[in-house]
């Protein structure tokens, strides 16, 4: 008897409008069912030499990213090249540093480099024969009843109307596909913009390429207003970013000059400063980006069209959880048609939303209020006797209470699910810190009893 499998039978073609990392998972997801996958992507090929890329910032892999990884087979390719970041030291003015775990013994996040992971996926796309990498194609516009791709060859200037059967739009926050949703009747959409920008810097490697700070951490200077991050890379260097206001005293606006630059952070991130020999060099070269949250209804076109990632939902960085929202995406559709079967689109399209939507509603607000905890109440000493507090009472409630940060990075709970369950906490963490001045008095029967009581209420 053959050990053979099967082909695949043939199936109908599908176009991806996008190969960023959402876009190239996609289509491997895709691909892997059998189908033939046409993708187009406006920029150039990231995997050429000369590629400039667009964006440094390194990337947090959590739970939900690696199971969608794992989803095609590629999780522990990725794992080699990523740094377990198992918790947050704070920087305080003076330099003294305070560790704060993520979750229990052996959790960690993951620092990736973006640029390694999308070429990656890429190279993956290409060796499955059903997949088609087409670069430098720029969308100038869709037509949706005729199912037509107007694009133009950004190296030839050619323009050129591809059709498509059933188009996926993976094209970023500013998302093409999404802007032909867009003109159709009733749709709603809305972008907001913070009051702050980012801009990438760099911790330089030390001798040999050693780390100059503790390697498997997530670095934060939180200073009120405002915050720097920093997440190691495999050289022994940490990309760093600023989260600034644009305007005002202490703001990009601000900061004209190199004196100035360098003033402002020596008095801010006074222990940063030795270790960032181009300081004045990168923040001057670099530019400033814009920190945008996206929402948009219905996320399908009758069921021709499907947006994922963040042409749908695009958020603020300040859970980690963009690209693994947006990872999630591919392993929730690819749960629907292993469920229906891949012929059943307009069911999977219509629950694909359905189930989606609250989701990453909810993950949008958890990734502003998580802005506000990193620069402003990781530095406040109440915080952190608060988050020891929830620590003691989630292992003395086994199961029945799970941090809002492990709920969100460490679990596949639904995002609303987890937002819901962490207010809860915080209402009841404002019941019972008035009683709470230092770690030992968890264990005073009086506290004790009022865990308890709370404990009894929420079951």
């Amino acid at each position: 008897m053959s050990t053979t499998a099967a082909p695949l039978p043939a199936t109908e073609p599908l176009t991806v409008m996008g190969a960023g990392l959402v876009g190239s998972l996609l289509s491997l997801y895709l691909a892997r069912r059998g189908h033939p996958v046409q993708v187009f992507e406006r920029r150039a090929d990231p995997r050429r030499a000369g590629f400039q890329e667009g964006r440094s910032i390194n990337l947090a892999l959590s739970d939900r990213g690696w199971r969608a990884l794992g989803g095609v087979g590629v999780a522990n390719d990725i794992r080699q090249v990523g740094i377990p970041m198992t918790g947050r030291v704070m920087h305080d003015v003076q330099g003294n540093l305070t560790h704060q775990p993520y979750g229990h013994e052996g959790q960690a996040i993951y620092s990736v480099n973006r640029g390694h992971l999308n070429r990656r996926l890429l190279d993956l796309a290409e060796a499955q024969t059903g997949v088609q990498l087409h670069f430098g194609q720029q969308c100038l516009g869709i037509d949706l009843k005729k199912q037509q791709l107007n694009l133009l060859d950004t190296a030839t200037q050619q323009a050129r109307t591809v059709p498509y059967t059933r188009l996926f739009g993976t094209d970023g926050a500013f998302s093409a596909v999404r802007g032909a949703l867009q003109k159709t009747d009733r749709y709603d959409y809305s972008q907001d913009y913070l009051e702050y920008g980012y801009k990438e810097l760099t911790i330089a490697a030390g001798p040999d390429g050693s780390w100059l700070l503790e390697k498997n951490a997530l670095h934060i200077w939180p200073r009120g207003q405002y915050l720097m991050i920093a997440l190691p890379n495999l050289d022994g260097s940490f990309n760093c970013t600023l989260f600034f206001p644009y305007e005002g005293p202490e703001s990009f606006a601000a900061l004209q000059t190199p004196a100035e630059v360098t003033a402002f952070f020596t008095r801010v991130f006074p222990d940063a400063v030795p270790l960032m020999p181009a300081l004045e060099e990168e923040f001057f070269a670099h530019p400033t980006g814009s920190l945008v949250t996206i929402k948009c209804f219905p996320w399908k076109y009758d069921d021709d069209v499907l947006l994922l990632g963040d042409a749908s939902h695009a958020i603020v960085p300040f859970y980690g959880q963009g690209m693994n929202s947006g990872f999630e995406d591919c392993s929730a559709l690819n749960e629907l048609l292993e469920a229906h079967g891949d012929a059943a689109w307009p069911t999977i399209f219509a629950e694909f939303q359905q189930q989606r939507k609250p989701n990453t509603d909810a993950m949008a607000d958890l990734a502003l209020y998580n802005f506000i905890e990193m620069r402003d109440r990781v530095a406040d000493p109440r915080f952190l006797l608060q988050k020891k507090i929830e620590a003691k009472i989630a292992t003395q409630f086994p199961g029945r209470w799970t941090p809002l940060y492990s709920q969100v990075t460490f679990s596949h709970t639904p995002y609303a699910e987890a937002w819901a369950a962490g207010q809860r906490q915080d209402a009841i963490m404002s019941r019972l810190m008035p009683h709470i001045q230092a770690e030992a008095d968890f264990e005073q029967p009086a506290v004790q009893a009022l865990v308890q009581q709370e404990m009894a209420a929420q079951a």
